[in-house]
């Protein structure tokens, strides 16, 4: 018995993989997009895991599903799913989403140029450049970002003492600079960001509880951000996001990008109408912008932007199989 069949574009932004589900939408309950996460992570998340996971994904799979707008004024909302999850918000997979559906004509614009998206952490605006049939640049102006805890710390077996900063950019992130025990990212193997970022993540999420102003369903340190110097030209900064359970995101993260400006704004680094050149592991690069200050709910904020582009690299057709006996994946640790 099939259980599903699903068709797939499959893209790249910046170097980290998008997979936009085109068929074999579930029928999701509630009126946000918030509550319509909750929904398929308790009824259906059994094809995130068929779609993301080994054999049919990998560590690092990524994706996402298009459904109809939630708000008048919308044009589209967008599902993200990953190894890690279902999350409240994804740059690089909004990129990547927003190429994919443009370039095979699945998105209409209201506004050529410009699109209107509903997600589960709130609303985007987002404009984009086309050369022809080609997205060339996708611009996201993503959800109110803060700095939510500053001077944490934990012991990292194995790693000493590490402080870090919590910051929110559509998800929590731990954000780790230089220091005595960790001498920044350009020192580092993958392996070893690989080795620690769980542990990290563990202790900080178990001694750090964090939850979104305005919406309690988004809670937790989720991501570990690991910054150093960077070494592409133009590049402000570097980092390695480490999410899900063995995963190093291979674009410069842009629910990341935009917790490190909000982090760098609440110290005073960066200011309104700054830029912020950000780096990935691989070399990759996003353009953010700090486009405003804001409040979340009492809490001090700012509007982040982040730019980059995205590649579709293939057409694929998925069959979830029930006498599979790894129909619904499966991971290596």
């Amino acid at each position: 018995m099939i259980k599903g069949t699903y068709f797939c574009i499959d893209a790249h932004t910046c170097g980290n993989p998008v997979r936009l589900v085109t068929s074999g939408h579930p029928q999701l309950r509630g009126h946000s997009m918030s509550e319509k996460r909750l929904d398929f992570i308790e009824r259906f998340d059994w094809i995130r895991q068929a779609l993301m996971f080994e054999p049919r994904g990998h560590a690092m799979m990524s994706g996402a599903f298009l459904y109809p707008p939630c708000n008048e004024g919308a044009d589209a909302s967008i599902l993200f799913i990953e190894t890690s999850g279902c999350l409240p918000m994804c740059g690089h997979g909004t990129i990547g989403t927003v190429t994919a559906a443009l370039e095979q004509g699945l998105l209409q614009p209201a506004v050529p140029g410009t699109l209107v998206l509903d997600v589960p952490a709130g609303q985007l605006v987002v404009t984009y450049q086309q050369q022809g049939e080609k997205v060339s640049q996708v611009q996201i102006r993503n959800v109110s970002s803060y700095l939510a805890i500053r001077d944490a710390e934990v012991d990292v077996p194995g790693l000493g003492r590490i402080r870090f900063d919590v910051a929110y950019g559509g998800n929590f992130y731990a954000i780790v600079e230089l220091q005595p025990n960790f001498p920044g990212l350009e020192h580092w193997t993958a392996a070893e960001v690989l080795r620690y970022s769980p542990l990290l993540r563990a202790l900080a999420a178990e001694a750090y509880p964090c939850v979104h102003p305005l919406d309690p369903s988004i809670c937790g340190i989720s991501h570990v951000q690991w910054t150093g110097m960077p070494k592409s030209a133009g590049s402000d900064a570097a980092n390695a996001v480490f999410y899900g359970d063995g995963a190093i995101d291979r674009s410069p993260c842009g629910t990341g990008t935009s917790a490190r400006m909000a982090q760098l704004v609440a110290r005073g680094k960066l200011a309104v109408g700054d830029t912020f050149v950000h780096e990935s592991i691989i070399g990759s690069q996003f353009v953010g912008k700090v486009e405003a200050k804001t409040m979340l709910g009492s809490t001090e904020a700012i509007i982040p932007s982040i730019a980059g582009w995205a590649r579709v690299i293939g057409f694929n057709q998925i069959l979830v199989d029930d006498a599979d006996p790894y129909a619904f994946g499966f991971e290596v640790r």
